[in-house]
């Protein structure tokens, strides 16, 4: 594959107003789409943009807008709504195109631009990079005349039909009636909608990281930083605690406890429901080679199977369609259940948990805890440039430390995709040995690196 200069392994992101998170490459991005998605007849041709609450998203939407409409394309803007609502509503409002303007659980000075194809998907490798080929063509090439420029209009009713959807997705016969629910949307792209969703269906709801002014937005608060919601709940005596991240595809869960529930025990609890309803399909579920060895060793327990990709949603989700599977994710706390939607979605994940606590009629601190995690160990060796997992001495390393495990555990070593490290990641039932072999590769990369 052809080296990208824009794209990276989940859109455009970097820090605003820094190449490449600059208006100019966002006129760029709108130019080249537009072009892209227009080009097949001479019909209105729609595009549907939605972003999270930074600051800079003041800046990127405009320029997109700009582009789009400079080639011809009509846009609906949505303002503040989470990424797989933005999925969703390209596919409902049958636009061409759909783009979210978010960097996720990234800081405030970051931001990022996501695009969804006419079916609610994240765009294919391909696609992204016929996009980049259109980015370097110069400004004035395929634009429309006079007469034939977008329209762009808002949409104000983008919350409550991403609610109403949202709210579909729960059991009919059931309701959220008695529970105290502590929502933290990090101050992101569900601040509204996210504790409506929940107040509809009956809960009580104490909402947390609702009052974005711009540069909050996953401060000390969300998926990242699970303290305070944990906190929160304790103080509140409430049954349940939901963070999501700065655009909510992802979610962490505490217990009534205020202990945290991560993104492997979430799709635990939820796979396990679904088999026994024989709702579950393919036999198993999808996860990346991140995930924890418990959750593999709980899943062949009940007969079901753990297919794993590399890191990365969109992977995980391109897993999911070839093998028809309806339930994947990471353990970062991306859930995906793609009978209701094309991407990972925290809000809808939170309430496939919170059906299985009120069918269970058992408190959230005896389902969180599925399987018991077998000891990981993740350390990062940065690295000034060169191949070191191509070094002799690396591979030896690496091959001495899966004989020394002898199948009871794995090794995952890899380059980061966003940085110059190597991620070493072991597990294994005996956490001496497994720091022992993370130390040894460690040692191996830091020697040629």
């Amino acid at each position: 594959m052809s080296k990208r200069a824009y794209f990276g392994t989940d859109g455009i992101r970097g820090q605003a107003n820094l190449h490449p998170m600059t208006a100019e490459v966002a006129l760029r991005v709108g130019l080249a789409a537009g072009k892209l998605f227009r080009s097949q007849d001479d019909r209105r041709h729609l595009v549907v943009i939605g972003k999270d609450t930074r600051l800079s998203g003041y800046m990127i939407e405009p320029a997109l807008v700009a582009g789009f409409a400079s080639v011809g394309m009509d846009v609906r803007l949505f303002g503040p709504l989470p990424t797989p609502a933005v999925a969703m509503m390209t596919r409902s409002m049958r636009a061409d195109l759909g783009v979210m303007i978010s960097a996720s659980h990234n800081d405030f000075a970051d931001n990022g631009i996501k695009l969804f194809g006419p079916d609610g998907y994240k765009l294919s490798d391909a696609q992204e990079l016929k996009i980049e080929a259109l980015m370097d063509e110069g400004l004035q090439e395929g634009l429309a005349p006079p007469r034939g420029l977008g329209r762009v209009q808002r949409v104000d009713d983008a919350q409550a039909r991403y609610i109403e959807i949202v709210k579909a997705t729960f059991p009919r016969n059931m309701s959220l009636a008695g529970l105290r629910i502590v929502i933290d949307c990090a101050h992101g792209a569900a601040y509204k909608v996210a504790p409506q969703a929940l107040y509809e269906l009956g809960a009580e709801v104490f909402p947390l990281g609702v009052a974005p002014n711009g540069t909050n937005i996953n401060a000390e608060c969300g998926s990242t930083h699970p303290e305070a919601m944990a906190k929160l709940v304790r103080e509140y005596r409430a049954d349940i605690g939901i963070a999501l991240d700065g655009d909510a595809d992802r979610l962490v869960i505490c217990d009534e406890k205020g202990v945290v529930v991560d993104g492997d025990q979430i799709m635990a609890i939820i796979a396990l429901a679904y088999a026994k309803a024989g709702k579950l399909k393919a036999g198993g579920v999808v996860a990346t080679v991140m995930s924890n060895l418990g959750l593999e060793r709980l899943m062949a327990d009940n007969g079901l199977k753990l297919e794993r990709t590399g890191v990365g949603d969109r992977y995980v989700m391109a897993r999911m369609r070839d093998g028809g599977f309806n339930l994947g994710g990471e353990q970062s706390g991306h859930v995906i259940l793609s009978d209701f939607s094309t991407t990972g979605d925290g809000l809808i994940a939170a309430l496939q948990v919170l059906a299985v606590m009120i069918q269970s009629d058992r408190p959230m601190s005896a389902l969180g805890r599925q399987f018991e995690p077998v000891p990981q160990l993740l350390e990062n060796v940065r690295f000034a440039g060169g191949k070191p997992l191509e070094a002799k001495t690396v591979i030896e390393a690496i091959a001495d430390g899966e004989s020394q495990l002898n199948g009871s555990g794995r090794i995952v070593v890899r380059p980061s995709g966003t940085e110059p490290l190597i991620r070493i990641m072991a597990e294994g039932d005996d956490p001496a040995l497994v720091k022992k072999v993370v130390k040894s590769i460690v040692s191996a990369v830091k020697a040629v690196s």
